[in-house]
């Protein structure tokens, strides 16, 4: 278990590289528009994913920034929120390759945003987060194309065929 999330770790990381280059191209009010998309634009978008991934890293380890709003503004611009997006990926590669499959096994307990106690098995909420990413990376390629952009090639079999040969051991 723990190699398979190892996998999307790393997989993880790749794709929001592959994401923040694809957005390199915008300009400034690009990146800011307002596309209809769930948060907005490409900044509401990523900024959402970093907020939410820093959340779930504050439940699962108990350190680190939270912050209180699924909307939250952590970075402006896309230079610092890449070097935002590039810690927390670091972080959560580390820390899962920190993780035993008794602890993926395990439980853990929270507090929700709205206050709730949740006491779950790490196991799905690993498979929440990495698929919460995988949901709006899916928006910001929506974003990219609705902006006359090129989008990029995000898809699991894509990282698995550049990663042949790597175990996640």
């Amino acid at each position: 278990m723990k190699r398979h999330f190892m996998m999307f770790a790393a997989y993880n990381r790749w794709a929001n590289n592959r994401l923040y280059d694809a957005a390199d191209a915008l300009t400034d009010e690009q990146f800011t528009r307002d596309t209809g998309a769930f948060f907005g634009s490409m900044m509401g978008t990523l900024n959402h994913l970093l907020v939410t991934d820093r959340i779930w890293m504050k439940r699962f380890t108990g350190q680190g920034d939270a912050p209180a709003s699924l909307d939250a503004i952590v970075q402006r611009a896309l230079p610092a929120l890449r070097m935002a997006r590039e810690a927390e990926d670091r972080r959560i590669v580390e820390w899962v390759e920190g993780l035993s499959d008794k602890d993926i096994a395990g439980r853990f307990s929270y507090v929700t945003t709205d206050m709730r106690n949740i006491s779950q098995r790490l196991a799905p909420a690993l498979g929440h987060l990495f698929n919460h990413q995988t949901h709006h990376r899916g928006q910001a390629h929506m974003i990219l194309t609705v902006l006359g952009h090129a989008s990029v090639q995000m898809d699991l079999m894509y990282f698995q065929r550049a990663e042949e040969g790597r175990t996640f051991a």
